[in-house]
């Protein structure tokens, strides 16, 4: 694995923080092999969940439930909460009125995730969010999105970066903002490369979240809210890179070590 160690650094399985993972919804269509349609499913992505196991944590895939005392149960029994990638967050949530393709949405996700999110912020639990996670993230807490990132005006000097789809390699440079939560996530760098795939970005922050990242186009890159311990949002994709870039692995650690207390 191009030299990084991914042993956890104790796998008896009490001793691995629990981390509740905010499922996908995917709605299979039926087809020649199954013509009748099947039940909508409730997934996680296979290397986000392996990259948990590697850090040290016990990821167990969340129900969608509209039962509040259901979530609230799961949110006490949790050590730490990882919310995925996936549909768009719907404007509609930060009063936004113009016309949007419902079929880049997923208003059950939103629903439940910002009831997750904001549960898990009043039980302050430490929370990691990829991507979409940390988009809905910033919308949970008051903020706003840009859901066209091809249309970002890019800082003086600069072209857009390509954002969408790079996965399994670097796509740009992105700057961290030195003493926060992120730059010791990531071991103490302040300078890193990350891959990419999105189309919208976090715009207006919510309330009480900073930006401490942006790649040197200038398009955001994460965000914290700095009263937690460990409330940290990144919009790029460490559950794919992880194996081979030891900056992303570190963000998996410092996550899971915070779950752990450490």
């Amino acid at each position: 694995m191009d030299g990084i160690d991914v042993t956890p650094t104790d796998t008896a399985a009490g001793a691995r923080p629990l981390i509740l993972v905010s499922p996908r919804l995917e709605h299979c269509q039926p087809c020649l092999k199954m013509p009748e349609a099947l039940a909508p499913e409730e997934t996680a992505a296979t290397v986000f969940l392996d990259a948990i196991l590697a850090a040290g944590g016990l990821p167990l895939v969340m129900p969608l439930t509209e039962d509040d005392e259901v979530l609230a149960s799961m949110v006490a029994m949790a050590d730490g909460i990882a919310l995925p990638g996936g549909q768009d967050v719907d404007p509609a949530l930060w009063g936004d009125a113009e016309p949007y393709d419902p079929a880049l949405l997923c208003p059950e996700r939103d629903a439940f995730e910002v009831r997750l999110i904001k549960m898990a912020l009043t039980a302050h639990k430490p929370l990691f969010a990829t991507c979409r996670g940390a988009q809905v993230l910033n919308v949970a807490l008051g903020g706003t999105l840009c859901m066209d990132v091809p249309s970002f005006e890019p800082i003086d000097g600069m072209a857009l970066w390509r954002h969408r789809p790079i996965l399994s390699d670097p796509a740009h440079p992105v700057e961290v903002r030195a003493g926060s939560l992120l730059e010791r996530a990531l071991g103490g760098f302040t300078s890193i490369q990350a891959n990419s795939s999105h189309h919208c970005c976090v715009d207006r922050l919510g309330e009480g979240v900073e930006l401490v990242a942006r790649a040197t186009d200038g398009v955001p890159e994460a965000i914290e809210v700095p009263s937690e311990r460990f409330c940290l949002g990144v919009q790029w994709h460490p559950e794919y890179t992880w194996r081979t870039m030891p900056t992303d692995f570190n963000l998996w650690k410092a996550f899971v070590a915070a779950a752990a207390g450490r």
